[in-house]
């Protein structure tokens, strides 16, 4: 039973990293930020792979400890100086919890995207120096820092190597990393051309590959889109006329690629009418990220013979050589009252956690995300009340 429980584990884990570094099946995740009219941020990102991954919500308190290990280096021990709610995935080996999205008491957000064409620095750090390895930043960030102005000062000190998610060396991490805090600055760490790289995002959106300068450079692209239609135009005395609204989005990019979602993200994030209240940005977030919500079947991709994909990914109704990417869960954060949503993908409603009441419980809190899908119950209660 247990070596049937391994293989599992180790399956699910080759199909996630795979997955990631595949580009025809990479996922597709999108963050972007927010802000109403008095300028407060509000944070959220999507999550998308061919299968559901053992998703678990975790709540750490104040005072939690936590270990990263590098290969042939001391294992860097660390102490949480903030407590943190965050989605998390077990590790196939060690079966810590990683963290993929997650936001601490201080309004301070961590998201991992996939990045397929990481390559991080050469290990040139002392033998005899603890590193961090780079799937722990989001543990690390979460329970040790407040801000981005922080996190970045803590990255000039402190190495980060990029380690591999399976045994023997398989798979580097393929992930960038995007950071906001709650006086609406964000953050993008990269590990490209055996270089860590930390970015400054005044824009506040990230997706997937290529890199974030590229992506800034692409906008160059588009400096034509705005919000305001224009539905009459006369050519040669001819009137021409729109016969409804909604011209002015024909410019942007209409597929579900990395470069098209993070023009789209850059759009809505922009134009979308400033709020007036902290719970209508919250409906006006949810309404955005409705644009990049992928059902099941919306594209498909080949199997690829031989691959772990072959053996856990579930097929697409009526198509059994095909697999399919879509919207796993989308989380919405408030960083200034603290308070985390979370839609499951089975699910037709958010969930939402008050981290300001949460940060008074002492002890870590772990629940399946499968256990808040179609419930409209308290999540603080369900995560304290069926945790273990």
């Amino acid at each position: 039973m247990q070596q049937k429980k391994q293989i599992k584990w180790t399956l699910t884990a080759a199909m996630f990293a795979t997955s990631l570094a595949l580009p025809s099946i990479s996922q597709s995740c999108t963050s972007l930020v927010y802000k109403d009219i008095h300028g407060a941020p509000y944070a959220e990102r999507t999550m998308e792979l061919p299968m559901e991954l053992p998703y678990k919500v975790a709540f750490f308190p104040q005072g939690s400890h936590f270990a990263s290990k590098a290969e042939k280096h001391p294992t860097l021990n660390f102490e949480a100086k903030h407590s943190f709610l965050s989605i998390t995935v077990p590790d196939p080996v060690s079966k810590d919890l990683k963290v993929t999205e997650g936001m601490n008491d201080q309004g301070l957000s961590f998201s991992v995207l996939a990045y397929a064409s990481t390559e991080g620095p050469k290990d040139m750090v002392d033998k005899t120096h603890a590193a961090l390895a780079a799937i722990d930043l989001g543990t690390w960030v979460l329970s040790q820092f407040s801000s981005v102005d922080e996190v970045k000062a803590a990255l000039s000190e402190q190495p980060v190597l990029v380690t591999a998610l399976l045994p023997m060396g398989a798979l580097k991490t393929p992930f960038h990393y995007t950071i906001h805090d709650a006086q609406g600055h964000s953050l993008v760490i990269e590990f490209a051309n055996g270089e860590q790289k930390v970015y400054d995002n005044p824009i506040g959106v990230m997706t997937n590959g290529p890199e974030f300068s590229w992506h800034l450079t692409n906008l160059n692209n588009y400096t034509f889109l705005n919000n305001v239609d224009q539905s009459e135009l006369e050519l040669a005395g001819v009137q021409l006329r729109q016969p409804d609204s909604g011209i002015a989005t024909a410019g942007l990019p209409s597929s579900n690629t990395s470069v098209g979602r993070f023009v789209r993200a850059v759009y809505y994030s922009q134009y979308t009418e400033k709020a007036k209240t902290p719970d209508e940005a919250i409906h006006n977030l949810a309404h955005i990220m409705n644009n990049f919500d992928r059902p099941r079947g919306i594209s498909i991709d080949h199997r690829f013979k031989g691959a772990a994909q072959d053996m856990v990914a579930p097929e697409v109704n009526q198509h059994p050589t095909y697999t399919t990417e879509y919207t796993s869960w989308t989380s919405l954060a408030d960083l200034q009252r603290l308070q985390f949503s979370v839609r499951p993908h089975d699910s037709l409603n958010y969930v939402t956690f008050d981290l300001a009441m949460l940060k008074e419980t002492s002890e870590a809190k772990v629940l399946p995300l499968s256990e808040f899908a179609n419930t409209s119950h308290d999540a603080n209660n369900i995560l304290k009340l069926k945790s273990k």
